[in-house]
């Protein structure tokens, strides 16, 4: 096995096992920046739902509640107008959602499905839990879910304790089944965003595929500087060096030195074996002479 062939060899296993650390390293790194990412949007969407929320409840509710005297509007409701301004972002962005699912609510479509159950069951078996973080795949890909507690306030109340204490026309409107029955400080729902990952995490991906692009991009130069630089300065000169030994065991008169110019070791290795050379020909000279 040539001297060449095992450094290229050195080489490929060097440039593998770092090329194998970097994805071993940089890969759940960015898989992570990437859930960062998603997180952050989430928290936006839910800190723009709750100024929506508490906009509604301080200026449009009291407006309303003054004017109009014994009459629901159910833009005067904190959680309608959440879900009415997100219904503009889900036309926008499909993948996005954001609902306040509750597990007892007025309105049916707000009921809470099977999974957003466990999570208002969650949080009501944790009062001190503010926030919940889950993932879970879809039919879509992966999506993040970040989800907050809706606690029932003596707001919520007026509407929400019993039929007769409620709004008649919202009576009217959803029945006496529905949305009654809240107690105060109990956990009643959740509001909960969905973003998708699959955006972000193939940006990870592709940001993954070209950081070791570039890595072995840069091995395979430095293969090639190195194999140059080998063959220039450690190969060839043997090479010669061996010739010139070569022909001299062999006993062949006027043979040719071989100097390597500079002063690394191979400059000094061509420089002894000059001298070794020299002072094998003034031997065999005075040998011959004395054999005359």
């Amino acid at each position: 096995m040539g001297i060449r062939l095992k450094f290229n060899l050195v080489l490929v296993a060097v440039g593998a096992t770092g090329v194998g650390l970097f994805a071993l390293i940089s890969g759940p790194y960015l898989r992570e920046q990437a859930r960062e990412e998603v997180l952050v949007r989430s928290r936006i969407m839910m800190a723009s739902a709750a100024g929506i929320r508490n906009y509604t409840s301080e200026e449009i509710a009291p407006l309303l509640s003054e004017t109009n005297k014994g009459k629901f509007h159910p833009q005067a409701v904190s959680s309608y107008a959440a879900m009415k301004n997100f219904s503009v972002l889900h036309a926008e962005f499909p993948n996005y959602s954001y609902r306040e699912a509750a597990l007892n609510p007025t309105n049916p479509a707000d009921r809470a499905t099977e999974s957003e159950v466990d999570i208002i069951s969650d949080f009501r078996a944790s009062p001190a839990k503010q926030e919940l973080v889950s993932e879970r795949e879809t039919h879509l890909g992966r999506v993040l879910y970040l989800s907050r507690p809706l606690v029932a306030t003596e707001n919520c109340l007026i509407c929400h304790d019993v039929p007769d204490r409620a709004p008649p026309d919202m009576v009217t409107k959803y029945g006496r089944q529905n949305g009654f029955g809240w107690k105060l400080n109990e956990v009643i729902g959740a509001q909960i965003v969905s973003v998708p990952m699959a955006v972000p995490l193939a940006n990870a991906a592709s940001s993954l595929n070209l950081f070791l692009l570039q890595l072995g991009a840069v091995f395979a130069l430095l293969m090639v500087l190195i194999n140059l630089l080998l063959r220039s300065s450690i190969i060839q000169p043997i090479l010669q060096m061996a010739r010139v030994a070569g022909d001299v065991s062999m006993g062949k008169p006027n043979v040719e030195e071989y100097v390597k110019s500079g002063s690394d070791e191979v400059a000094s290795l061509s420089a002894s074996l000059n001298r070794m050379k020299r002072s094998l020909d003034e031997a065999m000279k005075l040998l011959n002479a004395k054999q005359k």
